[in-house]
């Protein structure tokens, strides 16, 4: 048995706390489930002082302290691990997350008080770690899917296999985490009537993987994308690759979840996590989504406002479970949305990203101008809110491209707020810019990491045609649908500099892969997450 610290770093500090962290809430349940007694400290649900993470430290004798998360989240976890292992010296710290398997070797070597950091899946990974640190007669090496020191030097195991049925995965310990006091006071959201109103929403996840080979996007082993080789260097690492599985929870599995969610805890909406519904419904022959809602309706989450076949007031609220989630617009139906629509769903985000055709072939998002034209009217048709994600700054960004944006938004009637093209360490677009990222960071990556947040500003500029300025007044003129504007800046442009001349190339990086390789998958029923370790 080992007494197992989580922290939960800080994340989107501009904003209030909304989001329960879903894969150390799993990780949590399977080492209770194990027999380990486990704490959680929620630094980005409380937002205290460090005072309170030394109190926390302090509080028992951790035989394990563990953190992750998302690659913005490296400042905070970088101070965190200082504090941990100046209070805690002879504890071992253990990382994993996007943060580490996006680039394992860096983050070992940019905070040395880390012992451990778990590379890809860790619902095996982690407690088998946990247990072999305990029972020291066993070979730290042994452990698959894991990065450590020896005599000086980084090392990675190999691959850890992906679980074969995610059903396996006991439902999150959302127990250890502040509901009432943090998350639930924060449910409420503009998307739609329905998330307005709601005063209880808690995210949960349906699958892991996407088909798609979309070039800004990161999945970091959970979709098979991920394989250990050796690069320029002779050093084993990380490479990431076209490779894809999609793995889904069964629709009993997650309607029972959302039973027990509504049951405990009063819950009145439902986010789900997944990267893309669709994707994930197309891979199931278009069977998961439609069952999910006939047992959502028939197991009574079904909202009243639904039932009765009318709108929304606020005196609906917590009358039954609405749910949200991700859509594509090429991969959806009217007859899914339809019956999404009748089961209780509210809204889905689009990343339609683009309107110019140029654009969207390269990305390799599997949609197109017209595709992406026609799923707003498709949507909006169901009765579900579309709410679109579009982004300024790709590559091959033009002012034409933009203009191509601009005139589907007129069309289309809706407003958009454009995030800016970033590269965040996994995708295709890190390893084939990371030359410039570092030359506009003077050197030094570390910065550039410490920088990233979530799209809403500039960071490390790719497009190959406009400088930082230029694009934060295409930001603008997207958000204001001017295109007037928009053609005065091309003439000016156009009599300064030479608009076909790229200012840096693509250079890509070893780290990434263009094959179909994949992570593979275990062939049998997972024995560390069906036994209890005792």
């Amino acid at each position: 048995m080992a007494k197992i610290l989580f922290v939960n770093p800080i994340v989107r500090e501009e904003d209030v706390p909304r989001h329960i962290p879903y894969g150390i809430a799993l990780l949590a349940s399977i080492c209770i489930n194990r027999g380990h007694k486990v704490q959680v400290f929620d630094a980005n649900a409380w937002r205290l002082s460090d005072d309170f993470l030394y109190q926390v430290l302090d509080a028992d004798d951790w035989d394990i302290i563990a953190i992750g998360g998302l690659t913005t989240t490296y400042g905070h976890i970088k101070k965190i691990v200082k504090i941990a292992k100046h209070n805690n010296p002879t504890t071992p710290i253990v990382a994993g997350g996007g943060f580490l398997t996006s680039m394992p070797r860096e983050i070992m070597q940019w905070l040395p008080e880390i012992t451990y950091g778990v590379v890809g899946e860790a619902f095996e990974t982690f407690p088998e770690l946990v247990e072999t640190i305990k029972d020291s007669s066993n070979s730290i090496n042994k452990v698959k899917g894991i990065v450590y020191r020896l005599k000086g030097e980084i090392k990675l195991t190999p691959v850890r296999p992906l679980i074969k049925d995610l059903d396996d995965l006991p439902w999150p310990a959302w127990d250890l985490f502040p509901l009432e006091e943090v998350y639930f006071k924060n449910s409420s959201s503009l998307f739609s009537e329905e998330a307005y109103i709601s005063k209880r929403r808690i995210d949960i996840n349906g699958s892991f993987g996407c088909g798609l080979i979309c070039r800004y996007c990161w999945h970091l082993g959970t979709t098979g994308d991920m394989i250990i080789g050796q690069n320029a260097s002779g050093n084993d690492d990380v490479q990431f690759t076209f490779g894809r599985h999609v793995r889904m929870h069964s629709p009993r599995y997650l309607v029972d979840m959302v039973k027990h969610l509504r049951n405990t805890y009063n819950i009145d909406f439902v986010n789900f996590l997944d990267e893309n519904l669709m994707t994930v419904n197309t891979s199931s022959r278009y069977k998961w989504l439609s069952e999910i809602c006939e047992l959502w309706i028939a197991e009574g989450l079904q909202p009243k406002s639904r039932k009765e076949k009318r709108s929304v007031s606020a005196e609906d609220a917590g009358d039954g479970v609405y749910f949200s989630g991700t859509s594509h617009a090429s991969l959806h139906y009217p007859e899914i949305l339809e019956k999404m629509y009748e089961a209780g769903c509210t809204h889905l985000v689009y990343g339609l990203e683009s309107f110019d055709p140029k654009i969207l072939k390269d990305l390799g998002k599997g949609s197109t101008r017209k595709n992406n034209i026609e799923s707003v009217g498709v949507c909006l048709n169901s009765g579900i809110k579309p709410i679109p994600n579009i982004i300024v700054g790709f590559p091959d960004e033009t002012y034409s491209s933009v203009r191509n944006t601009i005139s589907a938004l007129i069309e289309l009637g809706i407003h958009a707020k454009p995030h800016f093209a970033t590269a965040y360490p996994g995708s295709e677009w890190f390893n084939a810019f990371k030359h410039e990222i570092i030359k506009q960071y003077n050197g030094n990556l570390e910065n550039y990491i410490l920088d990233l947040g979530d799209a809403t500003k500039i960071t490390a500029t790719i497009s190959k045609h406009f400088t930082p300025a230029e694009l934060l007044g295409l930001q603008t003129l997207i958000a204001n649908k001017d295109l007037r504007n928009l053609g005065l800046s091309e003439q000016y442009a156009n009599k300064t500099k030479d608009i076909s001349t790229s200012f840096f190339g693509e250079n890509p990086e070893w780290n990434f892969k263009a094959s179909k390789e994949k992570t593979p998958i275990a062939q049998s029923t997972s024995k560390v997450l069906t036994t209890n370790g005792k």
